[in-house]
């Protein structure tokens, strides 16, 4: 038997969420054909997670790409085709990179599974994110440092935590209606490894209660440091992302298993952006994470 899992014309966080509720109704080990032909735009989120979808399934899935030459032209200069073409039987025609787009475009997708890939690709941001946070967005110039620390934290997480790879990208465009018509950098990293919950439960001192799930196991890492490994300071890291993030009236959130966890932005994001925490989401494995910095008004 045969799945049609059909996208959204939006892929980004919140929209995705109607591919895991398709996807999460399907037995793993059975064929599904992701239809994207109707997809208008996806940022780095979309486009990281769409892998991570493929990565899940013991069966090699099929991809309809997007039928829009502009969407399609937009999917290969992010380097998602040669990602996808990887896990996905790809169906209709794949449009090259134009050379004039996408300048915004920080870090194409980029795959993550082992920890010389994430100092690779902290080299390969430095050297465009100058630009970027502080001639864009107007950020001091300290942000850049502390922007590819947060970077490679959560790329990290991927090699230490996930038990097998991931991919990253890195975007900045200007949103239209939200945040006032203001330009932001979206960080996705993306994978469908054993999720923050799989992850505290193979620590030696991991002790389960009747209130342990997805979303304790997010707050544990997230809100108070927790890690699977004995020494103290190794579950930290994340927690200094969210204090980077927080710094900057950024957002940051990360999905794992059924739940989602959120720092709530400063500013005019979506009144549903307040939302600190989601439970009873449909499953998916592994941990989606997304950072969204803004552009600083004076």
């Amino acid at each position: 038997m045969t799945t049609v899992i059909n996208t959204p014309p939006s892929l980004e966080e919140k929209p995705f969420e109607q591919v895991f509720d398709q996807v999460a109704a399907v037995p793993q080990d059975e064929k599904i054909i992701v239809d994207a032909r109707h997809v208008r735009w996806a940022n780095p989120y979309g486009l990281t997670a769409l892998l991570a979808l493929a990565q899940s399934r013991s069966e090699r899935p099929v991809l309809y790409v997007p039928e829009a030459e502009n969407v399609s032209s937009y999917w290969s200069r992010m380097s998602f085709f040669k990602h996808a073409a990887e896990l996905y039987d790809l169906q209709g025609k794949v449009y090259p990179a134009r050379g004039q787009e996408n300048r915004n475009v920080l870090l194409e997708v980029t795959s993550i599974s082992e920890t010389d890939d994430v100092h690779s690709v902290v080299d390969r941001i430095s050297q465009v994110a100058q630009d970027t946070l502080v001639q864009q967005l107007k950020l001091e110039a300290k942000v850049t440092g502390r922007f590819a620390m947060a970077l490679s934290e959560v790329c990290q997480n991927i090699v230490e935590h996930a038990g097998r790879g991931g991919w990253v990208a890195v975007q900045s465009y200007q949103w239209r209606v939200r945040l006032g018509g203001r330009k932001v950098v979206v960080i996705a990293v993306c994978d469908s490894g054993v999720g923050f919950r799989g992850s505290l439960e193979s620590s030696p001192a991991f002790q389960q209660d009747d209130r342990w799930d997805d979303r304790l196991a997010l707050e544990e890492t997230l809100m108070r440091g927790v890690s699977r490994y004995p020494d103290r300071h190794r579950g930290h890291g994340l927690q200094g992302v969210k204090n980077f993030v927080a710094s900057w009236d950024g957002k940051l959130s990360i999905r794992s298993g059924t739940a989602r966890i959120m720092i709530p932005p400063k500013g005019d994001w979506d009144a549903e952006d307040e939302q600190q925490m989601q439970q009873g989401l449909a499953y998916f494995p592994g941990a989606q994470v997304q950072i969204t910095i803004p552009e600083r008004f004076a």
